[in-house]
C-alpha cells in the first residue's frame, strides 16, 4: 500500500482539531484541499475515519486505532525536528574529541572553558588518549575531531593544522644539582636514571628519534603513562625526567627542578588539531573548531 504520508498528517490535524476547518487553517491550506485528502485516504485504507458531528468531526473507531500510532509517528517526527532546531541554534548537541592530557591541559582547556560559556547546552565528551589512539578513534568516526602531538603518521583524508608549538626538555631534582651548572652532551644520559614515557606515544618516539641520530640510546629506569607522573618521580629525585617543558614549569619556577642544558636543545615540534575528511562533523563540533583556528 503506497499513500502519500502528506495525508497522513493532515489526518493527524483533523483528529487532533475535530474539524477540517480548523485543520485547514493549521496547515494554511484550503478546506476543501483537507475534504479531498482525507477521502483519497479513506479510500486508499478502504474505511471511513470520520464521522461528522453538530460541531465539527469525530473519528470512527477504525479511525481511533488508526489515530492511535499516527499520533505518536508524527510527535515523533516533531519531537525530532524540535530538537533538530535545537542542534542548529547551538542549543542542544554533543562534540567528540580525543585529546591527550598535555594538548588539553596546555591547549584546548581554556578553549573549552569560554565554549562551555557560551553553549551551556552543548554535551562535551573529551576521550583522554595519546596520538595513536585519537588517530584509531578518528579512522573510526568515534570522535568529530582530535588533538595531537607531532610527530604522526596518519592515513589519506586526515587534515592536520600545527596550533601551539612544544618543547621537550630533560628535568632533575636536587640530588642531581651537580649538573645545574654543566652543559651536557646527550650521550652522557646512557649513564644517568632517566624516568620517560611509555613507548606507544609520539613524545617518546620524537625524542627516542632526536637521540639515535645524536648516537644515544636510553635505557629508562622507569616508563611511566604519565607526564605528570615524570614530573613527581623526578621531584623525589627518582631520575631525570624527560617531558615536554610545560608540564614541568610550575616545579622549575618553584625550585623543585631544574632544566638539565645541553649542547643544543631537541628541536621544537607541534600540537596539532586533526580532522577527517570523511567523518561529518555537527554544527557544535564545526563552532568549537571555528574558535580553535580563530587564534594563531
Amino acid at each position: 500500500m503506497n499513500i502519500n504520508l502528506e495525508y497522513y498528517k493532515i489526518f493527524y490535524y483533523v483528529a487532533i482539531s475535530e474539524s477540517f476547518t480548523k485543520a485547514a487553517e493549521e496547515l494554511c491550506i484550503s478546506q476543501p484541499a483537507v475534504s479531498q485528502s482525507i477521502k483519497l485516504l479513506e479510500e486508499s485504507l478502504g474505511s471511513k475515519l470520520f464521522t461528522r458531528v453538530p460541531k465539527g468531526v469525530r473519528l470512527t473507531p477504525e479511525g481511533e486505532v488508526l489515530f492511535s500510532y499516527i499520533k505518536r509517528g508524527y510527535e515523533y517526527i516533531l519531537l525530532g525536528e524540535k530538537q533538530f532546531r535545537k542542534m542548529l541554534d547551538m542549543e542542544y548537541g554533543e562534540i567528540r574529541i580525543g585529546a591527550s592530557d598535555m594538548t588539553l591541559q596546555f591547549y584546548l582547556l581554556p578553549y573549552l572553558e569560554r565554549f562551555h560559556e557560551i553553549y551551556p547546552g552543548i554535551k562535551v565528551s573529551v576521550t583522554n588518549a595519546p596520538t595513536p589512539d585519537t588517530l584509531s578513534l578518528l579512522y573510526d568516526g568515534k570522535i568529530d575531531f582530535g588533538l595531537v602531538s607531532e610527530p604522526f603518521s596518519a592515513k589519506p583524508g586526515i587534515h592536520s593544522r600545527r596550533v601551539k608549538k612544544i618543547r621537550d626538555v630533560f628535568v632533575a631534582g636536587g640530588k642531581f644539582g651537580h649538573l645545574k651548572k654543566t652543559v651536557l652532551e646527550y650521550k652522557e644520559l646512557e649513564r644517568l636514571p632517566i624516568i620517560c614515557l611509555e613507548q606507544n606515544t609520539s613524545t617518546r618516539r620524537y625524542v627516542n628519534e632526536f637521540l639515535r641520530e645524536n648516537g644515544v640510546v636510553l635505557n629508562p629506569e622507569f616508563e611511566l603513562a604519565t607526564s605528570d607522573m615524570i614530573v613527581r618521580f623526578a621531584i623525589r629525585n627518582l631520575g631525570i625526567g624527560c617531558v615536554v617543558k610545560d608540564f614541568a614549569n610550575e616545579a622549575i619556577q618553584s625550585g623543585q627542578l631544574f632544566k638539565l642544558q645541553f649542547d643544543k636543545e631537541i628541536p621544537e615540534r607541534h600540537i596539532c588539531i586533526i580532522t577527517s575528511r570523511q567523518n561529518p562533523i555537527s554544527k557544535a563540533a564545526m563552532k568549537l573548531l571555528e574558535m580553535l583556528n580563530s587564534v594563531d
